[in-house]
């Protein structure tokens, strides 16, 4: 018997009695839009117009040349609105909000691109709105905060635990329990109770869609590999749902951060230190200890810096389905530059942890073959970041400066 909301020995919705009501309304509505092809047609039209779908899939020819194997391609969520791939998931929501007559939504955020893109559809839609943002986040990605409160949302930093991703979400639960009646949490990734796995993924499916029309019009036949950054995985899924077929590997690319052997990365699905438990409502594989505490993780990028990662993601891998590699922030930010300097595109760190391994095997495959790399977002909010590690002396000077002036 297949069990509600799994995805074989993954998912679930591990819920306090309070919550059950809540997630079976939701989950009642989903189903109805989701087998209501009016609906799709609302939000394919609401994503075309307000946010610029569909987006690009540009030719990489420098970065081609470059490395002298498979034709690289680059699907670029960076110019979806908002800067990243998280307004396709938080306008679908936004439009179930609606038919669900709420007036208030709470959402997570690490990188700020969800917690920006929850803002952007609440002023268009006129909900209240509430951001929960781990306190080192807030510091890290301090632009995205500004933009948040801009538009009117209230972000709230969250001191808990590490001070990252995981006690966002966390917060936004205990929020939810106690304005269920008018709010509805709008969780940011494919993970979390049934049914917000399926239904960020039913969202985002819209990037691979598009991926495959354009990829055949362009080149008449389905690309080797598809490459996306896996945090929580909303944007893996979504490239991943447009190419089902066995003979188009799905390369997932993790946080390996200071290193797999250091113990301060956040890979779930490709270290030897991550194992399956129940956590935040639902059972995947998590990076934690033999007593089930939760360990902590690091990342150059904010939105990869999760303890977790999407059940359907943690079939797949089980299955074979797809493969799972990591990238260390110092591969990151060297892929990164060289997409810069080759491309004059500007992926975000989340983004460039899918270049860095992709640029490893590119040149090992043939000239005959494609590939597509996700770019789930724009490195805008990580200058600050970026600045740093690349340790550019003109920033360093311009920071200073701009200190004195404030201090003056």
């Amino acid at each position: 018997m297949i069990k509600r909301g799994y995805y074989g020995n993954f998912g679930g919705a591990f819920l306090p009695e309070v919550l059950v009501a809540t997630f079976d309304e939701l989950e009642e509505q989903f189903n109805k839009i989701k087998n209501d092809p009016d609906f799709w047609q609302e939000y394919s039209s609401i994503m075309s117009t307000y946010s610029s779908r569909p987006t690009p899939l540009t030719f990489a020819e420098n970065l081609t040349n470059y490395f002298g194997g498979a034709k690289i391609y680059i699907k670029r969520e960076d110019l979806n609105h908002t800067g990243a791939h998280k307004a396709n998931n938080v306008m679908g929501q936004g439009l179930l909000v609606k038919r669900m007559g709420k007036t208030r939504v709470i959402a997570e955020t690490g990188a700020g691109q969800h917690g920006v893109a929850t803002a952007t559809m609440a002023a268009k839609f006129g909900f209240d709105c509430t951001i929960y943002m781990g306190e080192v986040d807030v510091k890290r990605q301090r632009p995205n905060v500004f933009w948040m409160e801009q538009m009117g949302a209230e972000v709230v930093p969250v001191t808990d635990g590490t001070m990252i991703l995981k006690d966002a979400i966390n917060e936004s639960f205990r929020d939810w329990v106690t304005n269920m009646d008018t709010t509805h949490y709008v969780l940011g990734t494919a993970c979390g109770p049934h049914p917000f796995p399926e239904m960020v993924s039913y969202f985002q499916s819209i990037i691979g869609k598009e991926a495959r029309k354009q990829i055949l019009e362009i080149e008449g036949k389905l690309p080797l590999r598809v490459f996306a950054c896996v945090g929580g995985g909303s944007n893996a899924m979504g490239i991943f749902a447009g190419f089902p077929e066995k003979e188009v590997e799905c390369v997932g690319v993790e946080a390996g951060g200071r290193g797999l052997d250091s113990g301060e990365h956040a890979s779930r699905l490709c270290a030897e230190d991550a194992s399956v438990g129940v956590a935040q409502g639902y059972k995947t594989y998590f990076l934690q200890d033999d007593d089930g505490q939760m360990k902590e993780t690091h990342s150059i990028a904010a939105g990869l810096d999760y303890v977790g990662v999407s059940p359907i993601l943690s079939q797949m891998h089980d299955q074979g389905r797809a493969r799972f590699e990591s990238a260390t922030d110092k591969e990151v930010v060297e892929a990164l530059k060289l997409t810069m300097t080759k491309e004059g595109i500007i992926p975000a760190l989340e983004s460039a942890h899918a270049f860095a391994t992709a640029f490893k095997e590119a040149p090992r495959l043939s000239k005959d073959d494609i590939i597509i790399i996700n770019q789930s977002g724009r490195g805008d909010k990580d200058i600050f970041t970026i600045a740093d590690a690349i340790d550019d002396p003109e920033w360093k000077k311009f920071i200073i400066e701009k200190a004195r002036e404030y201090n003056a």
